[in-house]
């Protein structure tokens, strides 16, 4: 299954059999197969006829809309799985406070030693700096060493953001100088490594969502990241171990001189790529996208199969209150 990717002012969509059809000032000029799609990215002013819209839904096809120019995402859904049970256990497990805590523990460490592998990996090739990447994999594998003794979520974040913040210092070393890149910052990225990353985390969560919503679980529900008014918590949880792919993906659409500073523009919104530099983001994108996809559809299975209906106590069967 693949994605499609519309980044085009004035384009109207329809259907037309199994066909989706492109038209620009009433005249056809294109046409692309439903069968393969598994998802549709939009942006700008495109439009489209709700009754495309309902053919994509009963295909299993989900339309995620990239608003503004901080490319805010909203998902339009497929049809979800249709075993409901799934998600009650999966809210009752989401106030066991041991499951919420072992999860965590083993997702900080899996996302540590994500991170902590790519920099490994790099100071093999990254001769002159080795030193920093160094400094940066001892702090995590000290930080690692004490995942085990916390015992509560919010000491587990603790842990979290201080392995995040020597990753980034190793990831800095690597960067390219001219990008100026020197820690993550977010809302608004201030600079070009920076504003790609946070493209990128922003379409692996929109996945992350589409996967869970398709196996019959609620997003918004997490075990380590917590209830939080808007936040697709459970998405949250199920990406961290996969961002490592996002930066070390960033870092070589640099590298490659695939994507430039010229392709970026900053203003007070901060550092935004512009339509030429998607372009080029778009069409490299999907290669990891499809890794990615195999990633979250393999974690969410595994999750699923702690939701079944047989893990679920004899009286959640029968009418008790909760």
């Amino acid at each position: 299954m693949s994605s499609l990717y519309i980044d085009r002012r004035g384009v109207e969509l329809e259907a037309d059999g199994e066909a989706l059809v492109f038209r620009e000032n009433g005249e056809r000029i294109g046409t692309v197969p439903l069968a393969p799609l598994s998802r549709i990215f939009l942006r700008g002013d495109v439009r489209l006829q709700s009754s495309l819209l309902g053919k994509l839904g009963e295909r299993g096809i989900g339309v995620i809309i990239l608003s503004g120019r901080k490319a805010e995402p909203t998902l339009l859904m497929a049809r979800p799985h249709n075993d409901a049970m799934r998600r009650i256990s999966q809210y009752r497990l989401s106030q066991d406070t041991d499951f919420c805590l072992n999860f965590a523990r083993d997702l900080v460490q899996r996302k540590l030693a994500s991170q902590h592998d790519f920099l490994a990996a790099r100071r093999e090739h990254e001769l002159e700096h080795r030193y920093e990447l160094t400094l940066a994999l001892r702090k995590l594998d000290g930080i690692m060493a004490h995942i085990g003794e916390k015992s509560t979520l919010a000491a587990l974040l603790g842990v979290e953001g201080a392995g995040a913040a020597a990753y980034f210092e190793g990831f800095a070393a690597i960067a390219p100088p001219r990008l100026k890149f020197s820690q993550r910052n977010r809302r608004p990225p201030r600079d070009p490594l920076n504003a790609l990353l946070s493209l990128g985390y922003t379409l692996l969560q929109a996945e992350a969502v589409l996967a869970l919503y398709g196996a019959g679980l609620d997003p918004y529900i997490g075990f380590y990241h917590q209830l939080d008014f808007g936040r697709e918590s459970l998405a949250c949880d199920v990406v961290e171990p996969l961002r490592v792919a996002v930066d070390a993906f960033a870092l070589e659409l640099f590298r490659q001189d695939i994507l430039r500073i010229e392709d970026f523009s900053t203003t007070e919104s901060g550092c935004l790529l512009g339509k030429a530099g998607r372009a080029k983001f778009y069409g490299a994108w999907e290669t990891l996208a499809e890794k990615l996809r195999k990633q979250l559809n393999s974690q969410v299975d595994e999750l699923s199969a702690q939701f079944m209906p047989t893990a679920l106590p004899q009286s959640s069967l029968s009418g008790e209150e909760f």
